[in-house]
């Protein structure tokens, strides 16, 4: 079957021959249709993350069609359209169990510690592929996995109408944040230096950036560790800022500052299975996180989505069948 392949840095090649998926007994195997492109996708192309072998492939924000059912498996499972969940916690440990599958130990990450899904087939654990209505667009399925994401930073904060928001960086995580917080009846300002990303948060219904303070909820999505402290000194005391975005840096945020200001800070990392997901695709119809995605490129063009996917306005997906379904 074909598959994209990354050789190397900034490389990734068509590969024609590559080796059939095995259906594990509680596996199906996934037809793939289209793939969106993330910023850990975009860091282990440019190298900034190394992946566990070469060649590799990566991507993780997919959908398609189940095609073959595992042995174990009641029930044939055949025909559905799915979107994957990409990270499949083990679902054991004490993490799991007590609904935290996010902070999995065990986790397996598509594309990053296992093999992406960037091929025409894959396999994929039956419980981690979520059945779809075959009426939903290509884009706002390629966009299904990173708005689960925003959605759960969203319902962990705990925002209200009453907030006064500020979203952080207008990237693909930034955008959907602005589109969720609209559609919650919440006008967030957003800050983000790249025009056209600007432009397109203020098309979701964001507001322009005044340089205010006094906000109640910030959201910081970019992951530039140069935009925390300005993102911090616009919080009103007691407000709740959400970290969305990674870096390795320290905060700069004093204990003394955090206790005086009544701050909340909280990360919030990906999703929890099964509910923040399946509650996310129940929306997908109404909520249409396709809107934040402006570039499409077939498989073969897999280089050229790639490489100036940082650059673009929207996010980008691939498209591994018809372009337009």
């Amino acid at each position: 079957m074909r598959a994209a392949v990354l050789t190397g840095t900034g490389r990734v090649e068509i590969v024609e021959d590559w080796p059939e998926p095995v259906c594990g007994p509680d596996d199906v195997i996934v037809e793939m249709e289209g793939v969106g492109l993330c910023g850990s996708d975009l860091a282990v192309f440019h190298g900034k993350r190394q992946p566990p072998a070469w060649p590799w492939i990566m991507g993780h924000e997919g959908f398609g069609r189940v095609v073959t059912t595992g042995d174990a498996l009641r029930e044939d499972r055949t025909g559905p359209r799915v979107v994957i969940e990409p990270n499949y916690a083990c679902l054991k440990c004490a993490d799991c169990l007590r609904g935290l599958t996010s902070a999995c130990p065990h986790r397996t990450i598509v594309g990053l510690n296992a093999p992406g899904v960037l091929a025409e087939r894959v396999a994929v654990p039956a419980r981690f592929a979520h059945p779809v209505p075959d009426g939903l667009p290509g884009p706002d399925l390629a966009g299904a996995e990173p708005y689960t994401v925003a959605r759960s930073a969203i319902r962990r904060s705990g925002v209200t109408t009453a907030d006064d928001c500020l979203v952080v960086g207008a990237g693909a995580q930034g955008l959907l944040v602005c589109l969720i917080l609209v559609r919650l009846g919440v006008r967030p300002v957003v800050t983000e230096p790249h025009p056209l990303r600007a432009a397109r948060a203020r098309q979701l219904g964001a507001l322009a950036d005044d340089g205010r303070t006094g906000f109640t909820c910030v959201f910081e999505t970019s992951g530039h560790a140069a935009a925390l402290r300005p993102a911090l000194d616009r919080a009103a005391p007691g407000a709740t800022v959400m970290l969305i975005g990674l870096n390795t840096d320290a905060l700069p945020l004093s204990t003394d500052e955090l206790v005086r200001r009544q701050l909340t800070i909280r990360g919030s990392m990906i999703y929890d299975h099964p509910r923040d997901f399946t509650e996310a695709l129940a929306e997908l119809g109404r909520a249409r996180p396709g809107t934040v995605i402006d570039s499409c490129y077939r498989l073969e063009e897999a280089q050229q989505a790639f490489e100036g996917a940082a650059a673009r306005a929207g996010k980008t997906w691939i498209s591994i069948g018809d372009p337009d379904a």
